[in-house]
């Protein structure tokens, strides 16, 4: 007996469905097949019987149904194992870490330039003359008539450094002969209020820090060294106040030991501009950095600089860019270096004309 129109199109329509359960959700399939069924039964009730479906696709259905069922995924995900992969991925495969196989960290090698002998020996010889206020107000300088001995010297030499530090050399000397004046020793420091101090050195830069610094270095020299100063850079950096740069040049000129460079902004800018250190600066995992620290340059200074240089080499550059290697405009015209120097005359045009505009004012 062949079933009605309506019956056969249900039929087809059920195939359909069942071919598409993977996009149609269980609720919307059921929902779907049960309106088609009522609307059978009211037609036909002895066609409506549904034409039954091999054991196969029976199968599958329910196991799809029973797989995107919500307690079916939660069962799921209750019993999964995670397993987690120790094996070491095989160098060069994709998304493998390289950092391993990396060469040795720190800046690559650096060679300064061939002519640095030839630069340093004309830079020495416009140095003869003098002139420049490193050459009477130096640390060196103040010194050399502070105190009967040797231990004295040290200390006051100490403190001509720590008083330096964002601080031009007239305001420095100054600074340090008003506190000889009062007595530049570490017993009279130390026993000396804060507030005292603070009006001896000021105006020198950030005076309230200094006058508490120099009181605490001072109870330091007189409690751990009997009145002098550390012996070495480790030990003078352990006092309040007081950098590498310090200390490097407390120990050339205090001990007399050649310890270090001491690298100031004038060493630091001219090393630079002369083309004595590499134009990028690493760090010590041998990535680049944008910007080099004085200490940056005192390393390169130290890898190829003979150490018979390392003293002179402060006061020598000092003096240089006080008078001649200036920060802004240098006199470039008036440098015998000119001809060997990268960075002579080098001063872009829009500085200059902004600078003349400024003066015009």
């Amino acid at each position: 007996r062949q079933a009605p129109p309506d019956a056969r199109m249900i039929a087809r329509a059920w195939r359909g469905l069942s071919h598409t359960a993977r996009i149609v959700s269980p609720s919307s399939r059921g929902s779907a097949v049960s309106k088609a069924l009522t609307r059978a039964r009211a037609v036909s009730p002895d066609s409506a019987k549904m034409p039954e479906r091999p054991p196969a696709a029976r199968s599958a259905a329910s196991r799809r149904a029973s797989d995107s069922s919500p307690s079916a995924k939660r069962k799921k995900r209750d019993h999964v194992e995670l397993k987690v992969e120790h094996a070491t991925p095989e160098r060069g495969a994709r998304g493998a870490s390289t950092s391993a196989t990396r060469a040795s960290p720190g800046a690559p090698p650096f060679a300064p330039p061939g002519d640095w002998p030839e630069v340093l020996r004309l830079i020495k010889q416009m140095r003869a003359a003098g002139g420049a206020p490193v050459d009477t107000m130096g640390c060196e300088k103040i010194s050399e008539d502070a105190a009967p001995d040797a231990k004295g010297r040290r200390f006051v030499t100490l403190v001509s450094a720590m008083l330096s530090s964002q601080t031009k050399d007239p305001i420095t000397h100054a600074a340090t002969a008003r506190l000889v004046a009062f007595g530049c020793t570490p017993e009279k420091i130390a026993g000396t209020s804060v507030d005292v101090l603070d009006a001896l050195i000021t105006p020198v830069g950030f005076h309230q820090r200094k006058a508490g610094y120099l009181k605490a270095a001072a109870a330091i020299c007189v409690e751990r060294y009997d009145s002098d100063i550390p012996p070495s850079v480790e030990t003078l950096t352990e006092l309040p106040g007081v950098g590498p740069k310090m200390a490097y040049l407390v120990m050339n000129v205090g001990w007399g030991k050649a310890s270090g460079i001491c690298v100031d902004v004038h060493v630091h800018r001219i090393a630079e501009r002369m083309g004595w250190v590499p134009p990028v600066a690493y760090s010590a995992n041998g990535t680049p950095r944008k910007t080099r620290t004085p200490e940056d340059t005192r390393v390169c200074l130290e890898s190829w600089l003979p150490e018979e240089e390392w003293v002179e080499i402060n006061p020598l550059l000092v003096g240089h860019g006080q008078l001649t290697c200036t920060p802004r405009a240098p006199k470039c015209g008036e440098c015998l270096v000119n001809a060997l120097c990268p960075s002579a005359f080098a001063e872009s045009k829009p500085d200059k004309e902004r600078r003349a505009r400024g003066s015009e004012k």
